[in-house]
This record gives structure tokens, sequence and C-alpha cells, in this order.
């Protein structure tokens, strides 16, 4: 049941706005989940996910300005082409799909998979870049961003496992998750998905968003890498639980 009292209404909107950016601005990702976690209680998916994904576009933009000289174009290329295909594609799914059901699948592989890494503190992967895997990931991340506004849980962690320093894991999957946002939001305004209430709670959640990304963006130069990967588990363990609720 959704809540709908006005005050508990904006403060579910701002909390979870202010937290969301908060965090991306301090670990790069995790917007997605956050705001899903909060505005599912007051939304219905159709409108939930366009906020979402529009708020992380926004989010976005200055965690990756400050990151800017790390990127690396040639790794970027493979993510980005394919994400753009899977974006509308999840947008389309998203019309006539309960995702209900996808953020149960969602949630359930998150706890594992978070688990999983923090029992194995001494495992290290191993993996070479290869076009087809980078592509695949890519794609995924393009139709859950669409779908349920997640597009950089898989690139997230994907680049993870490779156990990349924290500046070349923000250099990969930061743009990505802009770019795909920006492709799901054409999709979505000319699916005229956009409502007005849509658009009237972006401009109430604002201050929030540039407040806690200016914050978060803030303290990253104080993150080392053995607490950068701590968080982002403990972020994925998190978002897990939040999506099962």
């Amino acid at each position: 049941m959704l809540i709908s009292e006005p005050l508990i209404y904006l403060l579910i909107l701002l909390c979870g706005a202010f937290i969301a950016a908060f965090v991306t601005g301090a670990v790069g990702f995790a917007d997605g989940l956050i705001l899903n976690a909060f505005w599912l209680h007051i939304l219905e998916p159709a409108s939930a996910i366009p906020l979402v994904i529009v708020s992380g576009l926004l989010i976005h933009v200055t965690p990756l300005y400050k990151l800017r000289k790390t990127l690396d174009f040639s790794r970027l290329k493979p993510f980005v082409v394919c994400g753009a295909i899977g974006a509308p594609l999840g947008m389309w799914i998203l019309t006539f799909v309960d995702p209900a059901i996808f953020k149960t699948l969602i949630g359930l592989l998150l706890l594992a998979y978070g688990f999983w890494m923090l029992m194995a503190t001494n495992l290290s992967f191993n993996i070479s870049r290869k076009l087809p895997l980078d592509g695949f990931i890519g794609l995924s991340g393009g139709l859950m961003c669409g779908f349920a506004g997640l597009g950089g849980l898989l690139p997230t962690i994907w680049v993870g496992m490779q156990r990349l320093p924290k500046n070349l894991q923000r250099g990969t999957y930061e743009p990505f998750i802009l770019i795909v946002n920006l492709v799901a939001i054409i999709a979505f305004f000319i699916a005229d998905l956009f409502t007005m209430q849509v658009g009237y709670d972006l401009l109430r959640a604002l201050p929030a968003l540039i407040l806690g990304s200016w914050l978060g963006v803030k303290i990253y130069p104080f993150i080392n890498d053995t607490v950068f990967q701590k968080t982002v588990l403990g972020l994925i363990l998190l978002s897990g639980l939040m999506l099962l609720i």
C-alpha cells in the first residue's frame, strides 16, 4: 500500500534523494537502489522509475566531472553502445511487466553476491578484458536501467570483480550510468511516460539531490581502496535487503 499522507510523502521523497545523492557522491553508485527503496513506498513503478532515472542522471554529473581525467573511452565503448540499446528495451518491458518479480530476483542476486564476496575477502579475481562480456554487461545494465532504474548494478559488480583501483572502477561505471540514464530519459519522453507529478516531485527533490551529491563528493578523496571495496559490498547487501522489503 502506497503512502499518501502529504508530510510523510515529502519526508520519504527528500530522505531518499539526499541519502542516494550522498552515497553516490562518495562511492559512485547505488542511487537507483536507494531511490527505489524509498520511492516505491510512495509511487507506483511507472511513476517512480522515470523519477529515479532523471534523479540518477543529475546525481552523477558532479562526481563524473571530478573523475574526468580517469575516463578510458576505449574501455567504455562496449558498455555504452550495448547499454544504449538495452535502455529503451527495458523501458518497453516496464510498460507491461510487473516489476515486483524482477526486483525480488535482483534482491536475491545481490544478497548472494554480497555475502559470497564478504566471505571471500582473500579471493582475488583475475578477469581479463573481453569485449563480448563487456558488451553483455552493458546490454544487461541498459535493460535494468530502463526497467527498474538500476543500470549501474551489473557494471559495478563486474568491474569490482576485476579488483580495479577505485578511480578506474568509477571511471568505468559512472559514465555508463549517466549515458544509459540519458538514453532511458529520451525513451520515456518519446513513450510519453513522464507525468506532471514526476516533474513536480523532481523539483521538490532537487535541493536534497544537490546537497547530498556535494557532501558525498567532498568525502570521496578520504576513502581508501579497502574502505571503498567494503563500502560497495555493504551497499550491495543493504540494497538487496531493501529490494526484498
